[in-house]
């Protein structure tokens, strides 16, 4: 089924154009970009960091968050389709695939956290111990994504 999937028009198109894989890569590390950028600047907000940024705005990044985490989803199976079977075989992949699926809980966490106790933060000035434990977890489930993902790239070619 694997080399099925990398010999169809979409996955040929994708490893040997010209625009296939350069779009996917782009397209990948601004998602990333946008997800880890954005994860931060809350993050560091609820850690004490970027006081002038009132607690109620922060839900407001979440939808570029999760449109971000689409883009992250649709270029990385475009990525993923070039070669899934030695993506499949490689350890360093997997782990950062795991890490996608667990920033991904963490964050909607993380937002439903946000959303239900900014009342109180806002009139405590002040964020509870729940918030930073997810602001904690979630700048460190993301930092660990972009870290194995750079790390698939050339740990990988150990498999090729």
């Amino acid at each position: 089924m694997l080399v099925a999937l990398a010999q169809t028009p979409y996955a040929t198109w994708v490893r040997e154009s010209l625009w296939g894989w350069p779009l996917s890569l782009t397209l990948h590390a601004f998602g990333n970009a946008a997800v880890v950028g954005l994860i931060f600047i809350i993050s560091l907000r609820l850690l004490g960091f970027f006081r002038t940024i009132p607690y109620a705005s922060l839900s407001k990044l979440f939808p570029i968050i999760w449109i971000a985490i689409v883009v992250q989803a649709v270029s990385g199976a475009s990525l993923w389709m070039t070669k899934p079977d030695q993506y499949m075989r490689d350890g360093m992949f997997l782990t950062k695939f795991t890490l996608v699926l667990i920033g991904i809980v963490v964050t909607w966490y993380f937002q439903n956290t946000i959303k239900q106790e900014t009342a109180a933060w806002e009139a405590a000035g002040i964020t509870s111990s729940r918030g930073v434990k997810f602001a904690a977890a979630a700048a460190i489930a993301w930092a660990a994504v972009l870290i194995a993902g750079r790390l698939t790239a050339y740990l990988g070619t150990l498999y090729a």
